[in-house]
């Protein structure tokens, strides 16, 4: 977790709140700026909506990480089945699958089927391969995007954009958008006012947290000086398993966990993949997100809770 700012939220305070993080917390977002609050201490505002985040499924890894990817994404969904609000819709942060087999593919749209959301989907590198497979993806998951599977659409104030990073990978892995992807964010954003609440989301961070890992995009920093006029920025991302934030002026980066297994943090193993954790531990490195949007219209409350 990083902050490079100088406005007074500090590297300490910055800490601080990464320790919670995924501990039963609320994050509220206000103007790029987060603060967080034990669950129950807050009301969700009239009008408001949430959405669920989810990501790297893994549908078809069968590894000592963990030998049954199936279980762990049906008890996420149980998770989201069990939330008393229930949520607007879903997003999937990508690697739905393992090896971009159609059965994974399937099995996941049957599984994931069983929440009865709408789900709006950006792809991972395991989930588009080749041309075969992306042509696959975009069959099942692809409805209405433009290009190579990017679109956006707005909701209850807010809009939101899904972009694919997983198709052109650079050095190590490194994810990245390409120019024609970039000329349809600036064009995508033109017609909205500053004052809009924009929720991106990608399967690779769109910042760079281990180049030396493929963890972070080439070429985001074309796609946030599109976003610098705006208010509030939340960037969501997969394809670490694990939960870190930055905060860089007006937008708030979020990684999340993974439904299937964890991956060790950058610079604490030779390179990335599955991280094998007691069995009986597992679940406490797995989880699904929760995201509140308020009447406020730069306040987004995030919650992320394990399976455990």
């Amino acid at each position: 977790m990083m902050d490079q700012r100088d406005d007074g939220f500090s590297r300490r305070q910055t800490l601080k709140c990464m320790l919670w993080a995924g501990t039963g917390v609320v994050w509220t977002v206000a103007g790029g700026v987060p603060a967080s609050r034990l669950i129950g201490s807050a009301k969700a505002a009239e009008g408001s909506f949430s959405f669920v985040q989810m990501s790297d499924c893994h549908i078809g890894f069968e590894k000592p990480a963990n030998p049954d990817a199936r279980a762990t994404l049906n008890e996420a969904i149980d998770k989201v089945l069990a939330m008393p609000d229930k949520p607007a819709f879903m997003i999937h942060t990508g690697d739905i699958s393992h090896t971009a087999k159609p059965q994974e593919f399937d099995d996941a749209l049957q599984m994931i089927g069983r929440t009865k959301l709408d789900v709006h989907y950006a792809p991972g590198e395991h989930d588009i391969l080749d041309p075969k497979t992306e042509a696959a993806y975009l069959d099942r998951f692809g409805k209405g995007s433009t290009g190579g599977g990017w679109y956006s659409f707005d909701h209850g104030g807010v809009h939101f954009i899904s972009l694919v990073n997983v198709v052109d990978l650079k050095k190590n892995g490194l994810g990245s958008l390409g120019a024609n992807q970039l000329e349809w964010l600036e064009d995508d954003l033109k017609s909205k006012s500053n004052s809009t609440p924009i929720v991106v989301f990608a399967h690779i961070p769109l910042w760079m947290i281990a180049p030396e890992w493929g963890w972070g995009t080439e070429d985001s920093a074309q796609a946030l000086a599109y976003l610098a006029r705006f208010g509030s920025v939340t960037v969501l991302n997969g394809h670490i398993h694990q939960l870190m934030q930055k905060v860089e002026g007006n937008v708030t980066f979020h990684t999340a966990r993974s439904t299937a297994f964890p991956q060790p943090a950058p610079g604490t193993a030779p390179a990335p993949g599955p991280k094998l954790v007691p069995a009986g531990e597992l679940r406490k490195w797995l989880g699904v997100r929760q995201v509140s949007y308020s009447a406020s219209p730069t306040n987004l409350a995030i919650t992320d809770s394990d399976l455990s």
